[in-house]
């Protein structure tokens, strides 16, 4: 979910007596919303709270938030999660990078990727379309 709404949100929510903690990857997002309580997750975007199918290493990335929520003597803090991400530990350097090595190949997976949702909304306008007309 998108770190700028979460963190609206939790405004909003403290703001009526529900304490919040955000967990997040976004540090920059995240603290200029202003949110009371943020637990950051320094892996790539879309895993704050660990590696896939990890549980453990999930469960320990909640944990961490329930005890800042318990914990936290004021407003406005960031803690540093303890999670990383171990299998691989250079992640930074590569993510988002685009360069003479990959540009050619992100390209085509870009272009294959739109053609497959142009089809799919084609697939769908025909489906309506036909569902429409049986009406």
């Amino acid at each position: 979910m998108c770190h700028q709404t979460v963190s609206l949100v939790a405004r909003y929510l403290e703001e009526h007596g529900i304490p919040t903690v955000v967990v997040g990857s976004a540090r920059d997002i995240v603290e200029h919303c202003g949110v009371p309580r943020f637990l950051f997750s320094d892996i790539p975007l879309g895993n704050p709270c660990g590696r896939p199918w990890q549980r453990d290493e999930q469960l320990e990335v909640v944990a961490e938030a329930l005890d800042m929520l318990a914990e936290a003597p004021a407003p406005g803090l960031t803690w540093l999660s303890a999670a990383v991400w171990p299998h691989d530990p250079a992640w930074r350097t590569r993510y988002g990078r685009v360069g003479p090595d990959n540009a050619a190949a992100l390209a085509a997976t870009g272009d294959e990727r739109r053609l497959n949702r142009a089809a799919l909304r084609q697939q769908d306008a025909s489906g309506n379309a036909s569902a429409e007309a049986g009406a």
